[in-house]
């Protein structure tokens, strides 16, 4: 399988996009609301998550819900607005595509795309994706086994691929308290089995904003190339997801302390 770590070239190992680099000494933090709502507020947040170290701007115009009534994105207006905040702040920028249909407008502005849970077992989006030639950053599906997740993986990569980007986003289990059980188990279990980069998003893998420092501390320490999380100005006023998204300032004061634990395990933010 090309995702194996028997079958690495030289040079392979990290994930170029634009300037940032995942897999290196230097972690990667994705930061964002869950999904745009304005131009105000995406403007707003690009900015305070540049200014306290982010290296990547997270933000959804199209949005999949659980409930079909729920708010959905701004779709190709989103698009629009993430293309600003990207030129006011250099961010690249990772945005969500959910069918085939949708690569050629989104891929004209992400830098990165991201599919995500609900979308990990859609092979034909997968192959799409891969053959497209842009930065994939492939989510673990709520309910995917890891050997699951890798033949995913092996979709995007089989189509043409070779920047791809693993996410651990938590699992469904018979556990309630948490919207999922984020399992840490499974960075250094897929480190060990493949050259793909990995970094975690505890936003989601949580659903409690009170959660995401410990779990994001938990991630650097435990091997993650990366931490992708939810920000937003008000989150108690938030379309979507705002239970899980911490405050600027809340992001300004965890990207400290993840300073800290990445020194202590060789890495740095």
């Amino acid at each position: 399988m090309i995702v194996d770590k028997d079958t690495v070239g030289a040079g392979a190992g990290t994930v170029s996009v634009g300037d940032v680099v995942f897999g290196g000494r230097r972690l990667v933090l994705i930061a964002g609301p869950c999904t745009v709502e304005s131009r105000t507020q995406m403007i707003e947040i690009a900015c305070a998550v540049k200014e306290a170290g982010a290296a990547m701007l997270r933000g959804g115009a199209f949005k999949p819900r659980s409930s079909p009534y729920a708010f959905q994105g701004l779709c190709e207006e989103g698009l629009e607005i993430l293309a600003e905040a990207r030129a006011r702040t250099g961010l690249p920028v990772v945005t969500e595509v959910l069918e085939s249909a949708q690569l050629p407008i989104v891929s004209a502005v992400a830098d990165m795309l991201q599919i995500g849970s609900r979308n990990m077992h859609n092979s034909i989006l997968l192959r799409d994706a891969g053959a497209c030639g842009k930065p994939v950053l492939l989510k673990r599906g709520m309910s995917a086994t890891i050997q699951e997740y890798l033949f995913a993986a092996e979709y995007v990569l089989s189509a043409g691929a070779r920047r791809v980007v693993l996410c651990e986003r938590g699992i469904r289990t018979f556990e309630t308290a948490t919207r999922f059980t984020l399992d840490l188990s499974a960075v250094p279990l897929l480190k060990e089995r493949t050259w793909l980069p990995v970094i975690v998003d505890p936003s989601h893998g949580t659903g409690k904003a009170s959660l995401v420092p410990a779990m994001s501390r938990a991630a650097v320490a435990c091997g993650a190339d990366g931490v992708m999380m939810e920000v937003h100005a008000c989150p108690d006023r938030a379309l979507c997801d705002g239970d899980q998204s911490e405050t600027p300032e809340m992001f300004y004061n965890l990207v400290k302390e993840l300073r800290a634990i990445a020194q202590a395990v060789g890495r740095e933010v």
